[in-house]
């Protein structure tokens, strides 16, 4: 039997979503120890006794970490507990060197919450409440690195490497309640939601929510019941999606997946999964059919978390702008059109934009540069244009270097090269490269009138009338003065000097 189409599938079934999204906190050190916390350290140097769980040694809670823990809560409008405490979580896995997690179990410290999240539907704008039932915190486990084998896994490895650079990492899990009513744009919706808490992350300053890095991931639970129906279905979790794009493909793979197995009468079995990149498709994990018993029970090394009330107020306060709300208060006070909007949305470069903005920078000018030409060394390159080496403050410069007349936008682009290549400020680029505009109308005229005489024939058609010849003149002055003109300067000279 051939898979259903998604059409076929939302006209018979209805999706119910459930989605967990773990949070890696920038903090500097690890959730119970000084460890550090960069990415990317050689294997095993950043671990110590406590991280590594060796006899005698005993935690401290981070007090960074549960800062910007209450601070998510106060984003998601969760209420604060004024108790809540550690847990075991007794399981064991190779990368987890204790053999038990520290997490929170039965007293999370946030709970209760919502994030309210826009998609544009064929209805035209349609927004949707997200239920957060709990935050949480707790620590990130260990990585394997499964040597040998086609695949990179376990299965077929000759060997496997533990780092345990990554144990003890203070994590954070966002859980929302089950979400109804989505209908065919559960996908969507999903998206927008991890989207959306991105973005809030991002602007708390708790996380640097890099999905391709890990430090953001959603695990995303689905299942389908007959429309009209108040029966759930069996779900599947698919885990450790790590991208805003697979999260949307990942739910509405399941639920083609799903509504396969039960239109042929067959049973979906509750299990974990993940996402295949490649093919769009997931495959099976580990059965989750038997509720797992992880044998929770309070940790005995460390102390109940109390937040003072006059505490939570005081980050209440510090909370930024809604990240919707700044989208559009922003939109509405540049005048961007939608497609710029959000082509700047999934450049992330919104905040780099803004703050090129509050420099001075007119806003079209700003985007412009960002989207264009520092997007485009950013691409040649293979780096996130926040990581190359230009600053707002540069491209504020660049703007009114240009706006003054200083540079032609020509020259500006060679002045960003420089800057990126680490030659200086803009205005020490065009110092030492010599990059200036030709202003000088004698100058220009004396181009002018060598080109007109060298292209002789061209000059006589451009007096005859026939005004598109001038392009292969006003190129040619253009060459002369090294790119160095203002070309519509030019041209308004050379049509006076040719009579038109």
């Amino acid at each position: 039997m051939a898979l259903p189409t998604y059409d076929e599938v939302i006209a018979k079934w209805d999706p119910v979503l459930g989605l967990e999204v773990h949070v890696e906190l920038n903090t500097n050190s690890k959730m119970f120890c000084s460890c550090a916390t960069e990415f990317g350290g050689a294997p095993n140097t950043q671990t110590c006794p406590v991280c590594l769980a060796l006899p005698g040694a005993l935690p401290v809670v981070n007090e960074k970490a549960i800062e910007s823990t209450i601070l998510i809560g106060l984003a998601l409008n969760c209420k604060i507990a004024p108790y809540s405490r550690f847990a075991r979580k007794n399981y064991f896995y190779p990368d987890m060197p204790k053999n038990f997690q520290i997490s929170q179990y039965d007293e999370p410290i946030c709970f209760d919450g919502y994030v309210d999240v826009e998609i544009d539907t064929e209805e035209g704008p349609k927004q949707f409440r997200i239920e957060i039932e709990r935050v949480h915190m707790e620590e990130d486990t260990g990585k394997s690195l499964h040597v040998g084998g086609a695949t990179g896994r376990i299965h077929g490895a000759d060997y496997s490497l533990l780092d345990y650079n990554r144990a003890g990492i203070p994590l954070v899990e966002i859980v929302t309640k089950i979400v109804p009513g989505t209908g065919k744009y559960a996908p969507e919706v999903a998206k927008a939601y991890v989207a959306e808490l991105r973005d809030i992350l991002r602007g708390l300053k708790v996380s640097d929510v890099k999905m391709e890095q890990g430090s953001l991931r959603c695990d995303a639970n689905v299942s389908l019941k007959p429309i009209g129906s108040d029966v759930l279905g069996t779900r599947s979790e698919t885990k450790n999606v790590n991208s805003l794009r697979s999260v949307e493909r990942a739910i509405r793979g399941e639920m083609i997946r799903h509504a396969e197995l039960l239109n042929e009468g067959k049973k979906v079995k509750q299990e974990t999964r993940h996402f295949q990149e490649d093919t769009g498709l997931t495959r099976s994990g580990r059965s989750k059919e038997q509720a797992e018993d992880y044998r929770y029970f309070p940790d005995p090394d460390l102390v109940p978390v109390t937040p003072a009330a006059i505490w939570i107020e005081e980050l209440r306060a510090t909370l930024p702008e809604r990240p919707s709300l700044r989208r559009k208060r922003i939109k509405e006070e540049w005048n961007v059109p939608d497609k710029e909007m959000e082509a700047m949305i999934n450049a992330d470069v919104l905040d780099i934009v803004e703050a090129t903005v509050l420099l001075g920078a007119d806003p079209t000018k700003a985007r412009t540069w960002w989207l264009g030409e520092i997007s485009r060394i950013a691409n040649d390159q293979n780096v996130a244009i926040a990581d190359l080496a230009i600053t707002p403050a540069d491209v504020a410069e660049l703007v009114a270097l240009v706006a003054n007349g200083d540079l032609t936008d020509k020259l500006a682009r060679q002045v960003v090269e420089g800057v990126i290549a680490g030659e200086g400020k803009p205005s020490e680029v065009v110092a030492k490269r010599g990059i200036k505009v030709v202003n000088d109308d004698g100058a220009l005229m004396a181009a002018i009138e060598k080109v007109c005489t060298e292209q002789a024939d061209t000059a006589e058609k451009v007096r005859g009338g026939h005004l598109p010849a001038a392009g292969a003149l006003i190129g040619a002055v253009m060459k002369e003065t090294k790119g160095q003109a203002d070309a519509a300067k030019v041209r308004e000279l050379l049509l006076k000097f040719l009579g038109q």
